[in-house]
């Protein structure tokens, strides 16, 4: 049976394959490796919702394909994805509240907040009979979603997600030196303010260092375009405070747990796409979901860290659309 992998173990498991060639290279072989656009040519929208506004990405007509991001990233991360699904499905991608092209409203940007902000999106647009795919906080807020709306959401895809088995975790200690300390201080008031606040470290370090290409200057340009000063990177901020470890917070442990408890029970159907070696969801961490969750896909993109859209789009979106045209 699968064990609970510890982050310690996971962030061991990239440092330690993100930096070994790949074996075809090492034998001499060259392997293409298709460029990877950094434009976005997909138009961009935006709806008023609750005190605020939305920004969205929309392409194509049909049944809905809702694309949620997570941390630090935007809309913007699905930019080559959307498109293996827009030919015949209207692919929306949103930007949540506080991030990308997004409103900025005097809110605490709590799990809580993106998802009340996340539903009101959902009304505003009329979006019903909803695919969602979603991506590290973002596949907590799609899991949350489905399992409060069942009716209204007829598929879900996540990769690379905040979700169990890596989290709950049972404490700082359990997550490993490296990773339960780098934690710990991001959630300090005074340490995690100048580590994310100041210093903006999820735009400027963590997002570029787990990405397995060098992240071009279009692409930094762009997911740091919400962040300009110290204030707007609050939601940054929050999202790692969020994670539950050690109990706490107490919401995000429910969460977690409501979360496990829908996988188990849901009879919609479910792709998970996974990288190698990944890091929330690594190889490793298959067999878990492929023993909880009934109606269950699993789709191998090939080598990638955590933000795989930066890596894979190609696999991911022909995964997607292939998913889409079967169920």
């Amino acid at each position: 049976m699968f064990k609970k992998l510890t982050l310690a173990a996971l962030v061991a498991s990239v440092s330690s394959l993100a930096v070994q060639p790949v074996a075809a290279q090492d034998a001499g072989y060259k392997i293409p490796v298709p460029p990877i656009s950094e434009e976005l040519t997909i138009p961009r929208h935006e709806i008023a919702v609750l005190d605020s506004k939305m920004s969205y990405l929309e392409q194509g007509e049909g049944d809905v394909v809702l694309f949620i991001h997570g941390n630090p990233t935007a809309a913007y991360l699905w930019r080559n994805v959307v498109p293996f699904v827009s030919g015949n499905h209207r692919a929306i991608a949103v930007d949540l509240i506080g991030m990308g092209h997004s409103g900025k409203p005097d809110i605490g940007y709590t799990f809580a907040d993106h998802a009340r902000y996340l539903d009101a999106f959902v009304e505003a647009m009329g979006l019903t009979a909803i695919t969602l795919v979603a991506h590290d906080w973002g596949s907590a807020l799609a899991w949350d979603f489905a399992r409060r709306h069942p009716e209204m959401v007829v598929r879900l895809a996540f990769m690379e997600g905040v979700v169990p088995p890596a989290f709950p975790q049972p404490s700082y200690e359990a997550m490993g030196e490296g990773m339960g300390g780098m934690f710990r201080d991001m959630r300090d008031p005074e340490k995690g303010r100048q580590m994310i606040m100041e210093n903006n470290m999820f735009v400027t370090d963590i997002l570029p260092s787990m990405i397995d290409r060098p992240l071009g200057e279009t692409a930094r340009a762009e997911y740091a375009a919400p962040y300009p000063k110290v204030e707007d990177r609050l939601p940054t901020w929050v999202w790692p405070r969020e994670v539950a470890i050690g109990g706490e917070p107490t919401s995000s442990v429910a969460l977690m747990e409501n979360i496990r408890v829908f996988m188990g029970e849901t009879k919609m159907p479910v792709l998970l796409a996974y990288a190698e070696p990944g890091a929330l969801i690594p190889p490793q961490a298959v067999p878990y979901y492929v023993g909880l969750i009934g109606n269950l896909e699993t789709a191998f993109i090939g080598r990638g860290l955590h933000y795989v859209q930066e890596d894979q789009p190609v696999a991911i979106g022909r995964a997607l659309a292939d998913w889409i045209r079967r169920n």
